[in-house]
């Protein structure tokens, strides 16, 4: 039996390309276990501000070094690097101010979660609220900051503690759902 060159080049060759044909058919176990995963988007934005009206009106304008606008399948803003808002009154003057090192929008629910060393300031009163956590919801009128957490109010005369509190944007009104330790009240708040 005669075995020709030409049939063993053509052997060959078709053996060859197989082989590299099967080769580059490998899949990547990691590439196929994220087909179909939805990507998360995420826009970036640096040293913003954003200026909240009303009618016209500035009732806020908040400050951020750092912003991530995160499309996923519940959308939210976060503010990794602090988070600064001044609050103005009907006279466009700054009635109190708030401080927090980290905070997350929640878009749908219009909640902002704020946390690490949150500080909120009345200017008019001096009144400061110091604490840990602490939620702003612009739809809960006359009480949008809330806590259930630990929470410290400093007065002018005096330093209250206690867990769970409530206060208004403004943070004139403001009450302490469990107060801990010794509060002084003025003789003229007692019923005769």
């Amino acid at each position: 039996m005669l075995i020709s060159f030409k049939n063993i080049t053509q052997g060959f060759a078709a053996f060859f390309t197989s082989c590299i044909f099967l080769l580059g058919c490998e899949n990547d176990p990691n590439e196929v276990k994220n087909i179909g995963v939805k990507k998360t988007g995420i826009e970036e934005a640096r040293a913003i501000t954003l200026t909240y009206t009303l009618a016209g009106n500035t009732k806020a304008i908040l400050t951020s070094p750092l912003m991530y606008n995160v499309q996923d399948v519940v959308p939210y803003v976060e503010f990794p690097k602090t988070l600064h808002a001044d609050f103005y009154n009907e006279a466009d003057k700054i009635e109190s101010t708030m401080d927090a090192h980290y905070a997350k929008y929640e878009q749908y629910k219009s909640i902002v979660f704020l946390k690490d060393s949150v500080i909120v300031i009345n200017i008019e009163k001096g009144d400061t609220l110091i604490c840990d956590e602490l939620y702003w919801d612009r739809n809960r009128y006359g009480t949008e900051f809330y806590t259930d957490k630990p929470v410290r109010i400093r007065t002018k005369n005096e330093t209250i503690n206690g867990t769970g509190m409530e206060a208004s944007q403004d943070f004139k009104n403001w009450h302490i759902l469990h107060s801990v330790g010794v509060i002084s009240v003025p003789a003229s708040s007692f019923p005769k």
